[in-house]
């Protein structure tokens, strides 16, 4: 099932070394680079050579969404990353003082030359994606119903940094287990929504959105 997903998200690093450089990365200040190269370019976040993907105003109402992002900004992604000005290496040969700078170019030269965005793309558009209103703020998601009777829902959800993509594998398990050797009843209609900030849903612009056991913006 990983090595499935390896593939299908494109994601070359090993399992276990790219869960610790995540999770490094969000300590020493590395996240930015990580949701730079995942989330897509907004309108009030882009420079203005590089071509937009505006996300359609949400409504209370559930819309049906496709992923497209202009081939323009997939291009000044990859021009940004080659001009990625690096840190001197570390004077360690371990991670006790972060990210190593070999770990994190290999990264950003596979983002670089070697990621296939389109393809993941594709397998998001054979999905049922919708967008729709959360308390004022738009919110994307993926949708997929189970084709057996009395199916209980099951809500994905990905943590900081983290994206929808982690679940692509498991969609098929869950909503139809007899494919797999499983049975009827352990069906589930699968809905896998992207938090606030992430992916294609909407940015919060004033606080009182948090994760939560964490503090909210401007409390201790």
């Amino acid at each position: 099932m990983i090595d499935g997903l390896e593939h299908r998200a494109e994601i070359a690093v090993p399992v276990s070394s790219r869960r610790k450089f995540i999770r490094t990365a969000a300590v020493t200040g590395g996240a930015g680079l990580l949701l730079e190269g995942l989330e897509p370019i907004r309108a009030q976040e882009s420079g203005k050579k590089a071509p937009l993907l505006v996300l359609p105003a949400a409504t209370k109402d559930l819309s049906p969404f496709t992923v497209h992002v202009p081939q323009g900004a997939l291009d000044d992604l990859k021009k940004r990353l080659a001009n990625t000005r690096w840190p001197n290496k570390e004077p360690v040969t371990d991670w006790s003082q972060g990210v190593p700078l070999a770990k994190a170019q290999a990264l950003a030269d596979y983002w670089r030359t070697r990621y296939d965005w389109r393809r993941v793309e594709s397998t998001l558009n054979g999905l049922p994606q919708f967008r729709t209103q959360i308390d004022g703020l738009g919110i994307y998601f993926i949708h997929v119903r189970s084709k057996h009777e009395n199916t209980l829902p099951m809500i994905l959800t990905h943590g900081w940094p983290g994206s929808i993509i982690e679940f692509l594998e498991v969609i098929g398990l869950l909503t139809d287990p007899t494919v797999h050797g499983g049975k009827a009843e352990d069906a589930f209609h699968v809905v896998i929504p992207s938090l606030p900030g992430f992916g294609f849903s909407d940015k919060p612009t004033e606080p009182g959105w948090a994760f939560r056991g964490l503090p909210m913006h401007g409390q201790s």
